[in-house]
């Protein structure tokens, strides 16, 4: 076998077949990936050549300011929320291998008996609290 590179020629209904569905709203990547096609750069030109004029734009949101202003402290709290999943992830990894090392040390018949004595016992404040 010979180490020719293969190039692959569309017929021009394929092509617009590809244009038709992109601008149906599937992505250039979706097409790629779909037909076997070997660059979005392929399916942009086809789009460029055989697209009808102004089917695809850019999309624009229009709000009112209070609108905005929503969607900027939802936004914030999303940010504060991640946080304190990230805080929670950390606390429970670190209880997690704190009692991982406890069982290696003590073994597990120490936990089963202390644990009905450890739920009656009043929590202690956290230190830094």
């Amino acid at each position: 076998m010979t180490d020719k590179e293969i190039y692959k020629r569309y017929s021009e209904a394929f092509k617009r077949q590809v244009v038709a569905e992109y601008e149906a709203g599937a992505s250039a990547v979706a097409l790629c990936r779909k037909y076997d096609i070997g660059a979005i750069h392929t399916v942009q030109g086809w789009v460029k050549r055989y697209a009808s004029e102004g089917l695809r734009h850019e999309l624009v949101h229009i709000q009112t300011p209070a609108e905005a202003q929503q969607v900027q402290h939802l936004t914030h709290e999303i940010t504060l929320l991640r946080q304190a999943v990230a805080d929670l992830t950390v606390k429970n990894l670190l209880l997690e291998g704190t009692l991982q090392v406890y069982r290696e040390t003590y073994g597990d018949s120490v936990l089963k008996k202390n644990a009905a004595n450890v739920s009656a016992q009043p929590m202690l404040p956290e230190a830094g609290a």
